[in-house]
């Protein structure tokens, strides 16, 4: 069973920084490409970032250059570095291996 747990979200100022972890069990997590999605309150889930099984990086452009997303295979964990945090960066985030997802992580930026 896949099994995805996010963590590392929380209350931040704008300007600050986060960093989110996802635990990956249940499957060959280096055979995968990852991404982190979020979903903001009254609106869609949005894609954010993804990596390929050799580390291959793509973003969205609302966040490139201030986010970087990370894999370490050896203990099955992806990462998502949040720096130059926005108001509008505020949700839910997600990792995700598919349409798997894992229950989230609240990310809330706010003065």
């Amino acid at each position: 069973e896949v099994q995805l747990v996010e963590s590392g979200g929380g209350l931040v100022q704008p300007g600050g920084s986060l960093r989110l972890s996802c635990a990956a069990s249940g499957f060959a997590f280096s055979n995968f490409p990852m991404n982190w999605v979020r979903q903001a309150p009254g609106k869609g889930l949005e894609w954010v970032a993804g990596i390929s099984r050799g580390g291959d990086t793509t973003y969205a452009d609302s966040v490139k250059g201030r986010f970087t997303i990370s894999r370490d295979n050896a203990n099955n964990t992806l990462y998502l570095q949040l720096n130059t945090l926005k108001t509008e960066d505020t949700a839910m985030y997600y990792c995700a291996r598919g349409r798997n997802r894992g229950q989230g992580t609240q990310v809330t930026v706010s003065s």
